[in-house]
């Protein structure tokens, strides 16, 4: 299965997904997607959204997350929403290798940086480009991330990123904006309906001394 989409600056991801989703519901067609999870959080919506119309792997590939015990409250977090959700189609779950000095590795020199500048667009590369071999290996139909619902996330960047990374790898990339359509909002709903631990950065030992000189200041 092979769905065209067109690249161009300032498009409407979440229309372009919803063109891709018309034409599966007329198909009757129920894709496989494996869908890059950075959390249980960002991850609740976007699973209930989807699991209408692919059946769904779950991802989760983070070396980027810091210290350990956040990587395992957050892998827990993850597979216990998975269980507790009731869904159209099937969720199965993957965990990748937690390979920190891959992540550190990457992003050497860039340390200082602020977030949500290069060095986050190299971790989405870092991770999405696991993703899709990991899709194309498994015969997947598609691949995507959660990481667009945030309001901190670049979505352009990610689509551009995902696009190139899956024609790269041969397997194809269902772009995506998922903080439209109230999608943040609805997940923070499904965050306290679940219970779910919400974290106050987004992963990384960078992200995470930001944050606590923020506190700091206060």
């Amino acid at each position: 299965m092979h769905l065209i989409h067109k690249e161009r600056n300032g498009v409407n991801y979440q229309k372009e997904l919803d063109k891709i989703i018309e034409r599966l519901e007329k198909s009757g067609e129920v894709p496989r997607l494996l869908l890059h999870s950075c959390c249980a959080p960002c991850s609740s919506y976007v699973l209930e959204y989807l699991s209408q119309y692919f059946e769904i792997t779950v991802f989760y590939y983070n070396p980027n997350i810091y210290p350990e015990s956040e990587y395992t409250k957050r892998i827990v977090e993850q597979q216990t929403l998975i269980s507790s959700m009731e869904v159209k189609h099937p969720i199965s779950f993957a965990a990748g290798n937690y390979d920190r000095d891959r992540f550190y590795r990457m992003a050497e020199g860039m340390e200082d940086m602020k977030e949500g500048g290069t060095r986050c667009f190299r971790c989405y590369e870092l991770r999405l480009r696991e993703t899709a071999e990991l899709a194309k290996a498994g015969g997947y139909d598609f691949f995507t991330t959660t990481l667009s619902i945030s309001p901190l996330k670049n979505a352009q960047k990610l689509n551009e990123i995902g696009v190139k990374i899956g024609k790269e790898c041969g397997v194809e990339y269902l772009v995506s904006d998922f903080k439209k359509k109230n999608g943040y909002k609805r997940s923070v709903e499904l965050s306290k309906e679940f219970g779910l631990y919400r974290q106050d950065y987004c992963g990384c030992e960078f992200s995470y001394a930001e944050v606590q000189k923020r506190h700091s200041a206060l």
